[in-house]
């Protein structure tokens, strides 16, 4: 029998009830989607006009500075204005096109910040053969084989879950389109994809969060046995931004997709919610900005150089 949804579109929820509440959340989470795409736009500029910067670690800031951009841009405009216009609905065929955009550009950065912890580990642990391992043409195949697989595996999880009859209650409890509150709507048997989400988040995001702990305990032994302490802080230094942007968005990502569905738990939702699409795009330009030197100092030479072209 094929399955045949009476719904044809989805109201979505807004971040608060209260008018006021509503209001000062939505400005709050416009000045940070402005912030960042100022912020991951300054970086893809400065890494790509600084010839200094044209190095694999700073080849994958700029493919997860886009990334970034493109994943805030998804959620956080159309959430501002609907909870702002209280214009909620979504039609069917923008909620699946969401939820495959959402699904792709998480697994591209979680792909990339995978990459990104090889990089590191390899500078630091096999300093020698750096320039051999992350050659410009690995950068650039590891970077296809993210796009294509990050496409594979939304296009499963979007077509799985859009092969669910919805013939109940069409309000989404969250500010955009996730699988996890398409389930509870859905009249359907949803047992094969829930154990589907829960082998692929153990699977793809388990795995690459083993990956890249394990990359980080090589680094840091590694840097344990170096016999001057200056070289520890300046290793630390750049591997502690990298760990704080991962453990945001794993364990907030975690929470929303692998915990079991409890009623009372949609305030927590969406806070979880917005910290995994919302704060790591906002965390990864002022932690990289503000935190490396040799970011600032590219951004000093590209200021003051259009500031001297300018005059003349």
């Amino acid at each position: 029998m094929v399955n045949v949804s009476t719904v044809t579109e989805f109201l979505l929820e807004g971040f608060a009830e209260a008018w006021e509440l509503r209001l000062l959340l939505s400005t709050l989470f416009l000045l940070m989607y402005l912030a960042t795409l100022l912020g991951n736009l300054i970086i893809v500029t400065i890494t790509t006009l600084d010839q200094n910067l044209h190095t694999p670690m700073y080849f994958f800031l700029r493919n997860l500075s886009i990334t970034d951009m493109c994943y805030i841009s998804i959620t956080a405009p159309s959430a501002c204005v609907n909870t702002l216009t209280d214009n909620r609905a979504i039609s069917m065929v923008g909620c699946a096109t969401q939820i495959f955009l959402v699904i792709f550009c998480a697994c591209v950065e979680t792909l990339f910040l995978t990459i990104m912890a090889h990089d590191r580990c390899v500078a630091i642990c096999q300093p020698l053969r750096y320039p051999v391992i992350l050659s410009h043409k690995f950068c650039v195949k590891s970077t296809l084989v993210s796009l294509v697989c990050s496409v594979i595996y939304a296009t499963l999880h979007t077509g799985i879950t859009f092969r669910l009859s919805f013939c109940g209650s069409n309000v989404v409890h969250q500010y955009f389109c996730d699988i996890p509150s398409l389930l509870k709507l859905s009249c359907s048997d949803t047992f094969s994809n829930k154990l589907f989400n829960l082998l692929c988040a153990m699977g793809v995001g388990g795995s690459n969060f083993v990956f890249i702990v394990t990359s980080y305990v090589r680094i840091f032994s590694t840097v344990l046995k170096f016999p001057v302490k200056e070289e520890h802080g300046k290793a630390f230094s750049t591997c502690v931004p990298h760990i704080l942007v991962v453990s945001v968005f794993f364990s907030s990502g975690a929470i929303v997709y692998l915990r079991p569905p409890v009623k009372s738990g949609m305030i927590q939702d969406k806070i979880f919610s917005v910290f995994y699409t919302i704060v790591p795009p906002f965390l990864n330009p002022v932690i990289y900005s503000l935190r490396n030197k040799q970011v600032k100092e590219a951004a000093r030479k590209v200021i003051l150089g259009k500031l001297y072209l300018g005059k003349l």
